[in-house]
């Protein structure tokens, strides 16, 4: 578990970029109440995940555990990382068009400002993944 000291220095240190992502931040923990918030490896940094749940990538012979959402400042952009497939569909990429302004691939949403985004389509998506997560038709971590 990170500490709240950890989060909030992470924050900070995204220096003109701290108050979108607090932005984004206040967004998806409103749409998921409770959600666990920790920071996570990612690449040579870190980025703020919500919601660990299991995760066995293809070319693993075990089990780990990855966020449901996760946040993470760019070079550009942010990117808001949505880890749920139902029916087949990653959720975030069939959505795309309903999100706003934004670049979707799979599972990631990027957007230079949250005024470019449909907050309202966005939060739907956090909900829906937690939903389909917690009922337990989020296939992500077999895909």
């Amino acid at each position: 578990m990170t500490a709240p000291e950890e989060i909030e220095a992470w924050f900070a240190g995204a220096a003109e970029r701290e108050a979108e992502l607090r932005r984004v931040d206040a967004l998806v923990t409103a749409a998921a109440p409770g959600i666990d918030r920790q920071l996570v490896a990612a690449g040579s940094g870190r980025m703020l995940g919500y919601g660990l749940m299991p995760y066995k990538p293809r070319s693993a012979k075990v089990a780990t555990t990855w966020p449901l959402v996760a946040l993470a400042a760019q070079k550009r952009h942010l990117s808001l990382y949505v880890c749920a497939v139902v029916d087949g569909e990653y959720l975030a990429e069939a959505r795309a068009q309903r999100l706003g302004r934004v670049s979707c691939g799979r599972s990631c949403v990027r957007f230079t400002s949250l005024d470019r985004v449909d907050a309202g389509e966005l939060a739907a998506l956090v909900r829906d993944a937690l939903a389909a997560t917690r009922e337990g038709t989020n296939a992500y971590h077999t895909s």
